[in-house]
């Protein structure tokens, strides 16, 4: 199952969320999220800095991570990049495939 990488920031009503029912809740919110989607949740931590969440998750497809994507960022507390992950082993595959690509025509 693809993995992806979800970086949240969150707003500030976000914050007071998190303020108000503790970090375990938030992670248990977005756990059920992933959960409905049929995906597994392998980490949710809090962040100092520019990100507040990072997580790992595994979801069936990009679509999936699309739909969670959307649902935090439409929920308007949170901020929301994704990212696809790739193990070392579909590195080794891309680096042995070599698609003819040029620079086109003058």
């Amino acid at each position: 199952m693809p993995r992806f990488l979800v970086i949240a920031r969150y707003e500030a009503q976000g914050a007071r969320a998190v303020m108000a029912g503790g970090g375990s809740a938030r992670r248990s919110v977005f756990e059920h999220a992933v959960l409905d989607l049929e995906g597994r949740l392998e980490s949710f931590d809090f962040a100092l800095g520019d990100a507040d969440v990072y997580a790992v998750v595994d979801l069936p497809d990009a679509a999936a991570a699309a739909a969670l994507s959307l649902s935090i960022s439409a929920g308007g507390v949170a901020a929301v990049r994704t990212v696809v992950l790739v193990t070392p082993e579909e590195v080794d595959r891309a680096a042995r495939l070599h698609p003819d690509y040029g620079p086109g025509p003058a």
